[in-house]
């Protein structure tokens, strides 16, 4: 099971302490709990790719759950860049639909 990265007690605006796969690491950035829960969701990747291996070497668990994440991301662009397109294409088609009723009503009224 996933540990959540720790935050340190004691920190200062620009220096957050977190933990992922039993190292710890003061990160900056302007969002704290943002911050967490990326560590969280690395530390989450990397025992999973660690659970799935045998390998113990942590620079190479890095890599794979690094390459996983990547694979999740190009995944979910290609997704959203399809989506948008039949998004646009269908919008288009909606307002020449509507565009017609309205010609229509007011050629009848």
């Amino acid at each position: 099971m996933a540990t959540a990265p720790k935050e340190a007690v004691s920190r200062d605006s620009s220096s957050i302490r977190v933990e992922i796969f039993d190292q710890v690491y003061h990160l900056r950035g302007s969002d704290p709990a943002y911050v967490l829960k990326l560590a969280q969701f690395v530390d989450e990747k990397m025992r999973a790719v660690a659970e799935q291996t045998s390998t113990v070497d942590s620079v190479r668990l890095a890599v794979l759950a690094a390459l996983n994440i990547a694979d999740e991301y190009h995944l979910l662009k290609g997704k959203l860049g399809s989506g948008g397109t039949e998004s646009s294409q269908r919008a288009r088609q909606l307002s020449r639909l509507l565009d017609e009723v309205l010609e229509d009503q007011r050629r009848a009224g």
